[in-house]
C-alpha cells in the first residue's frame, strides 16, 4: 500500500489508533451484532429494489460489517488508488523546457507529513462516525462496508430501538450498493471526475497545503476542499456535489419511506438522527467545517428533497431517467431547482 510519493500504510497506522476499538462488549454480544447486520443487509436488497425500481445488472458486490480499523485500512487502499491518477499527472509535469521534473523534496514531504500524518488524522476521526460506506471502487464491483461498532455506539447514544436502527442503517447503504450495482457506468464516471480532477492539479497546490489549512482554522476561508479549489476545479467539484447529493438524498429518501412498513420507531430514529448531524461539541463542529462535512449534510438534505419533488411531479418510474445515462444526472443548480431537471430531462 506505500509508495515513494505517499505513505498509506503509515496512513492507516495512524488512523487506527487514533479511532481505537469502539464500545466494549463481550464476544458473544459483537457476534450478534454481527449476525445481525448481515441479516438487515441481506433483507434489505429486496426491499430497496422493491421500492425503487432498479435492479442490479451484476451483484458481486459484497457486504461487510468491519471494525474501525478495518474500515480505516479499506478507505487508505481506496484513497491510494483514488490518489492513482493525480501521482501520474504530478509526476508527468515537464519543466519549461520539455524535462520531466525529478521527484523533489516536495514529493516526499506529501507522502510523511500530508497523507501519512493529516490523511491519518482525518481516518481516524471519520472512523468513529461513519455507520457504512458503499465503495464504488473496490474490485471488482464495490463493496459495503457496515461499521458494527460505531452503529452499536449511536444506536446506545440516541436511545432508539436497536434493531430498528440496525434495519434502518442498513436500508441507506443497501441503496447505495444498489445504485451502483444497477446502474453499470456510475463507477466509471465518478472515477472519470478524479481524473479529470487529477488533470487541474499542481504541485504548488500540495506544497501551499499547510498555510491554507491555518487559513480555514482561523476563519478566513472555508473548508479544505473549498481553499483548494480553483475556478476550474470548482466546476468538476460542481458535477460531483450534484451527483453526490442525488445518492445521498435517495438513499435518505429511501430508508426514511420504506421504513414504515417494516420500522415502527422510523420517526422517532430520524429525529434523534438529524439531531446528531448537526455535530455535538466545538471541536467536532470545527471538525465538521475544516473536512467539508457540513457540506456533506447539506448533500443529504438537498438531494433529499429534490428527489422527493421530482418523484412528486413525475412518478417514481420517471425519476429513474436521472440514472439512464450520466447526461441525465442533475447539476448542482438543479438540485436546488428540480422544476429545471424535469424540464431538462421530460421536457
Amino acid at each position: 500500500m506505500g509508495s515513494d510519493t505517499v505513505d498509506w500504510e503509515f496512513a492507516a497506522r495512524l488512523g487506527a489508533r487514533i479511532g481505537g476499538d469502539g464500545p466494549v462488549t463481550t464476544a458473544e454480544d459483537a457476534a450478534a451484532v454481527v449476525a445481525e447486520l448481515r441479516a438487515d443487509a441481506a433483507r434489505s436488497t429486496g426491499l430497496v429494489r422493491e421500492f425503487t425500481g432498479l435492479d442490479a445488472v451484476r451483484d458481486d458486490a459484497p457486504v461487510l460489517v468491519v471494525g474501525r480499523a478495518d474500515w480505516v485500512r479499506a478507505n487508505a487502499d481506496g484513497f491510494a488508488k483514488l490518489m492513482e491518477p493525480v501521482v501520474a499527472q504530478l509526476a508527468s509535469r515537464t519543466d519549461g523546457e520539455g524535462s520531466k521534473r525529478p521527484a523533489p523534496g516536495w514529493a516526499r514531504a506529501v507522502g510523511s507529513r500530508i497523507t501519512g500524518a493529516e490523511v491519518g488524522l482525518l481516518l481516524g476521526f471519520l472512523s468513529s462516525k461513519v455507520l457504512g460506506q458503499f465503495d464504488p471502487f473496490a474490485d471488482p464491483a464495490g463493496r459495503l462496508m457496515l461499521v458494527a461498532p460505531n452503529i452499536v455506539h449511536v444506536e446506545n447514544e440516541l436511545g432508539v430501538h436497536r434493531h430498528d436502527f440496525r434495519l434502518w442503517v442498513c436500508l441507506h447503504e443497501e441503496t447505495h450498493r444498489v445504485q451502483f450495482t444497477a446502474v453499470p457506468w456510475m463507477r466509471d464516471h465518478l472515477f472519470a471526475q478524479v481524473e479529470e480532477l487529477a488533470n487541474t492539479i499542481q504541485p504548488r497546490m500540495l506544497e501551499d497545503l499547510g498555510s491554507r489549512v491555518s487559513q480555514v482554522v482561523r476563519g478566513e476561508a472555508g473548508s479544505i476542499q473549498e481553499v483548494l479549489s480553483t475556478p476550474e476545479q470548482r466546476v468538476i467539484l460542481d458535477r460531483v456535489t450534484g451527483l453526490m447529493s442525488l445518492l445521498e438524498g435517495h438513499a435518505d429518501v429511501v430508508m426514511d419511506d420504506v421504513g414504515p412498513s417494516v420500522i415502527p420507531t422510523v420517526r422517532h430514529i430520524r429525529s434523534r438522527f438529524n439531531k446528531r448531524r448537526e455535530g455535538v461539541g466545538s471541536l467536532d463542529r470545527l471538525l465538521r467545517r475544516l473536512l467539508g462535512l457540513d457540506a456533506k449534510m447539506a448533500q443529504y438534505r438537498d438531494g433529499a428533497i429534490f428527489v422527493r419533488q421530482v418523484i412528486d411531479r413525475v412518478g417514481m418510474d420517471d425519476f429513474n431517467a436521472v440514472f439512464a445515462e450520466p447526461a441525465n444526472l442533475p447539476s448542482k443548480e438543479e438540485i436546488a431547482d428540480p422544476d429545471a431537471w424535469v424540464a431538462r430531462v421530460h421536457g
